[in-house]
């Protein structure tokens, strides 16, 4: 079913409607700056064999570090990042590379930074990305621990000898967030920015990334390889930028952003996609037609059923209903002060760190306090971010994504 489809071209056409990278122009305009802070540098990305860690370090590579180190829990994916680098004709690749199997915040990635740092460019991917992990408070402190905890000791740890870049992703979702992953990030943000403070360190808020590894577009790709129903929400719509996109994204970010800059992708409103349009468009290329199912069970029993020589294929769409689901997308609010001019096609939201470190470490040092207290509970943990993050607003309908296929 899937043996001739080019994905890249199928999100140029269908998805972000775009040939060309939207960031083609700006990263032309500052070839010359990318060339002078990378060539010959030595560079460290954190949680580099996902998505846009990968997509990143493709972006990075033609201007030629010297010394690449990418650390990543996923093995088999730091193998296949390898495998993918070393097997794509005309490909740079520093002889000083190598890629470490472990979690950015264990003993063992202290000790290899001292002893193999300090490094010129720390660009930090790692981090939980999925609304669904949210459902209770085990899986709560898990995400805190990994998107801001995590990256507050790492910060702890550059500081001793600050980079001349750093970079850590956020989400669009930071903006007035609705659920405990955008806190998370928006929390993470504020630890950035109160960093920024004693050396540079940028971010960019992200449109969702197409086919991202296990984002839902990616799951109707697993969904047909398996022939099982496709399921998606009709009624969200996102922004969605390349992986490529993703990547170049982030290199602008890193190198030519100032201290707390926090940067966004320009994308206007009519440029927004239903997770169940994608889905239909991707059926439409594959020669097949929606067929419309009523609920999961119809659309999993017609799959049961489905033979190849069918034209049409079992959907389930429906009106989403679970927790911290926003129906829309914000790369910044309205208190923000936002930059419109400086790239043709990137915004950025200027530093306005409210918190000093000190002030940081004290709500860090509190929700320490909650995960380890008896009656830890997810309300509380929300309660404590609304009272840190005011523009908090978490939307709890009690239903998780974990609920639906």
């Amino acid at each position: 079913m899937l043996t001739d489809f080019n994905l890249p071209a199928f999100i140029g056409h269908f998805v972000t409607g775009r040939e060309k990278s939207l960031f083609a122009a700006d990263l032309e305009r500052n070839k010359e700056l990318l060339h002078s802070q990378i060539k010959g540098k030595s560079v460290l990305v954190i949680g580099g064999a996902g998505t846009i860690g990968s997509a990143f370090i493709k972006a990075l590579l033609p201007f030629e570090p010297s010394r690449l180190c990418v650390v990543d829990i996923n093995e088999n994916g730091l193998t296949e990042l390898t495998r993918d680098l070393r097997s794509a004709a005309g490909q740079f690749i520093p002889k000083d590379y190598k890629s470490y199997p472990f979690n950015f915040g264990d003993r063992v990635f202290e000790k290899m930074y001292l002893q193999e740092g300090p490094f010129d460019i720390v660009a930090h991917f790692a981090a939980h990305k999925h609304v669904r992990s949210e459902k209770d408070h085990y899986s709560i402190e898990a995400m805190l621990e990994n998107n801001v905890l995590r990256t507050h000791q790492l910060l702890q740890l550059l500081a001793q000898k600050p980079p001349a870049h750093v970079f850590g992703v956020s989400t669009d979702k930071a903006a007035n967030p609705v659920n405990v992953m955008g806190a998370s990030k928006k929390l993470m943000e504020e630890v950035l920015l109160a960093y920024s403070a004693i050396m540079p360190i940028s971010t960019a808020r992200f449109a969702n990334v197409a086919f991202s590894n296990g984002s839902l577009p990616d799951g109707f790709l697993q969904r047909l390889g398996k022939r099982q129903p496709l399921s998606a929400p009709n009624d969200v719509l996102r922004y969605f930028v390349s992986p490529q996109e993703s990547g170049e994204l982030c290199l602008l970010a890193c190198i030519t952003g100032k201290a707390g800059d926090i940067f966004f992708p320009k994308l206007l409103s009519d440029h927004m996609k239903s997770f169940s349009q994608i889905a239909l468009d991707l059926l439409g290329v594959l020669g097949y037609q929606a067929q419309f199912c009523p609920d999961e069970e119809s659309a999993r029993q017609a799959a049961a059923h489905w033979t190849p020589d069918a034209r049409d294929y079992p959907v389930y769409f429906f009106s989403s209903d679970t927790s911290g689901e926003k129906p829309y997308e914000e790369f910044y609010t309205a208190t923000e002060s936002v930059d419109l001019l400086t790239f043709q096609a990137l915004g950025i939201v200027k530093a306005q760190a409210r918190y000093p470190i000190s002030e940081i470490e004290t709500h860090l040092a509190h929700l320490k306090w909650l995960f380890e207290a008896d009656n830890f509970s997810k309300s509380k943990v929300v309660d404590a971010l609304t009272a840190i993050l005011p523009e908090f607003n978490h939307l709890e309908t009690g239903k998780s994504l974990d609920g639906k296929m």
